[in-house]
């Protein structure tokens, strides 16, 4: 989650100016930092921009620790470390992905996104697993047994049974829903398999396909525009899905009753907060994330239709079983899928983001050639590799070690692209190819090569053709480095550093003290009558609250909830301020239920010992070790900031 937080720059913003129109704000170590570096990070961290000398000196105190932390790590030689340069190239060829593209043919790939949006399919899949770096001999084992299980449902066999069955898909899923996705549409699934369901027709199966996970064949069971989407609300009785039938039997007994008491005029969110077991929205009204159209959160099927079905705001479900337990679907807000306009900036964001931008580089490609004069120079360049490549080739045992030459195969804004360069790239990328004549695999692995190295060609470029990328690999390359550095300076030193985090526990012990406690069993009843049954019942020191709980709640799981536990009264609202005493104690109520406690021991305040307070001082001692460091830090870097520039800040 830190890192994710510390990359957050990476948001698209363009301030837009020159390099004569941008001065510099401050100097680390003689290193420039200019006035939109700092303006373009403070308008991605404030919604709500002020500009006055107040906020500019609060946020440039921020600043300056975030870079010289990052100097820090330059210092330290952070950027040249394998791992992370790596890391930093990956996010850089995902940036780069919109700008080495063709704009017209991107505007139809996010036509056909928004056109995959307000519909929706539903297909059943039957997947055979290869590795995309795979070699010919096991690619072709694996196309063997997709054409296989095709003829076979060809011949009348039922897909989902040929999915499950023995030596059918080998997608685990398969063994339980025969092979059947549900509903999706544009971008919930990879991008040929999308392409491929949405142009295979209704009731027809799909010829073999491959996708980065293996080989697939598709049937397509239902076409129909998307139903939007809706946000709910529900109630959940949990039961594992390796629940027992007594297991389901109670909770299915337990929702009844819930839903009995919203017929007689409960209120939905009261029942939420008293029985539903979903951690995640029990403290909320039961309120879910919205699901449906486009939503990346995605519900099982039972789920969705109930939702879907229930017809006005505020109503709600009978119960609904699914594999997670029992719900109470309560219907919040619906709304329909929006028009192109409204959704255009987003899918073109996600289509730039996405695997079909690929389809439009080819047109780049071409593009460029003209800008850059391109010169073919191939038909003498790669005559060699047709003369020497053998079949060692297609297993990764051949190598380019006689060739002598460097001839260029072709030329591009005056740049030579020769043989060593292409032979380099046949030796890598040798997988996935296809036996054929050496002239025919020269031929394809000299288009993929070439159309490679001008893409890569154009990307060294793009810093100085676009302001807002630079500043963008810069964001990226300082939130890696600060991540990885306060790891190990912070984070990471702290949990290790047992001997220092004790040493820091003794020396502020005072610090982690337990308040007062009780040691005390609570009984939370339905009504005052369960409450006094309750209190009867525990006067007698020989029944426990598992014989109590047994007893009351033989009827209705809904009557008792017993917890035990160590309290601190200060901490649990529904002990605050009671006076309990030892023993079995007067019921009262509170928050629409009444309570009788019987406190075992009275816990007066004590300092807590260290494995007590662990979690506590690890974050303490996190923030002790990043303060004495950035005290070093200041008196080892230089900052120079020039207040002009940080006060001309949003004029």
């Amino acid at each position: 989650m830190k890192k994710n937080l510390l990359i957050a720059f990476g948001i698209f913003f363009s301030i837009g100016v020159s390099a004569q129109e941008d001065p510099v704000l401050m100097e680390i170590d003689g290193k420039p930092v200019t006035k939109s570096e700092f303006l373009q990070i403070y308008l991605k961290n404030n919604t709500s921009p002020k500009y006055d000398k107040a906020a500019l000196d609060e946020y440039m105190t921020l600043f300056t620790k975030f870079k010289l932390k990052v100097a820090e790590a330059e210092a330290l030689g952070y950027d040249t470390i394998p791992k992370l340069s790596k890391e930093l190239e990956g996010y850089r060829k995902q940036l780069a992905l919109p700008y080495l593209i063709d704009e017209a043919k991107n505007a139809e790939l996010v036509k056909e996104a928004y056109e995959r949006t307000i519909n929706e399919v539903r297909a059943s899949h039957i997947l055979v697993r290869i590795d995309a770096n795979a070699p010919p001999a096991d690619t072709l084992v694996a196309f063997n047994k997709i054409m296989a299980m095709k003829k076979r449902i060809e011949k009348g066999e039922d897909f989902a049974a040929v999915a499950k069955g023995r030596n059918g898909s080998e997608d685990p899923s398969a063994v339980n829903n025969g092979g059947d996705l549900g509903y999706f549409n544009a971008f919930q699934m990879v991008y040929q398999f999308e392409d491929k369901a949405f142009n295979t027709a209704e009731g027809s199966v799909s010829e073999p396909f491959r996708t980065r996970f293996g080989y697939h064949i598709i049937k397509v069971t239902d076409k129909r525009s998307a139903r939007g989407t809706i946000k709910a609300a529900h109630i959940m009785v949990a039961v594992p899905k390796t629940g027992t039938d007594v297991e389901f039997t109670a909770a299915e007994k337990k929702i009844g009753e819930i839903y009995a008491k919203l017929q007689t005029g409960a209120k939905f969110e009261d029942m939420v907060k008293e029985f539903s077991d979903d951690p995640s929205s029990n403290q909320k009204g039961g309120e879910l994330p919205p699901f449906g159209t486009g939503s990346t959160t995605r519900m099982v099927p039972s789920f969705e239709d109930a939702a879907f079905g229930l017809k006005n705001n505020g109503d709600y479900s009978a119960p609904v079983r699914t594999d997670y337990g029992y719900h109470i679907i309560k219907k919040l807000e619906w709304n329909d899928v929006k028009s192109f306009g409204e959704m255009q900036k987003e899918l073109t964001n996600k289509v730039n983001r996405d695997e079909r931008s690929k389809k439009t580089q080819d047109y780049f490609v071409n593009r460029l050639k003209k800008e850059y004069q391109y010169q073919d120079k191939s038909k003498k360049g790669a005559k060699w590799f047709v003369q020497n490549l053998d079949t060692n080739y297609y297993f990764g045992k051949w190598n380019a070690d006689k060739l002598t030459t460097d001839k260029p195969i072709f030329v591009l804004d005056g740049q030579k692209f020769g043989q060593q360069a292409f032979a380099d790239y046949l030796e890598k990328n040798y997988r996935s190819v296809r036996k054929d004549e050496n002239s025919v695999t020269v031929k394809t692995q000299l288009k993929n090569w070439e159309k490679e190295a001008i893409l890569e060609y154009e990307e060294t470029k793009l810093e100085g053709k676009f302001p807002e990328f630079k500043a963008l690999i810069t964001e990226y390359h300082d939130g890696i480095l600060l991540y990885e550095i306060m790891s190990d300076k912070v984070w990471n030193k702290a949990m290790k550093d047992t001997v220092g985090l004790k040493g820091y526990f003794e020396q502020n012990r005072s610090k982690y003290m337990w308040g007062n406690r009780l040691d005390a069993v609570v009984y939370e009843c339905s009504n005052q009558q369960i409450a006094d049954q309750v209190s009867k019942m525990i006067q007698n020191d020989t029944i426990n609250s598992k014989h109590v709980l047994d007893l009351i709640n033989k009827d209705s799981e809904l009557n008792l909830r017993v917890r035990t536990n160590k309290f601190d009264t200060e901490q649990t609202s529904f002990l605050k301020d009671q006076n309990l005493k030892v023993g079995v104690n007067k019921s009262y109520l509170f928050d629409g239920k009444v309570y009788v406690v019987k406190v075992n021991e009275k816990l007066d305040p004590k300092n807590k010992e260290f494995s007590e307070a662990k979690g506590a001082t690890t974050s303490d001692y996190q923030n002790y070790l990043e303060k004495t460091w950035l005290e070093e830090l200041n008196t080892k870097h230089s900052v120079k900031i020039f207040e002009s520039v940080l006060y001309s800040v949003g004029k």
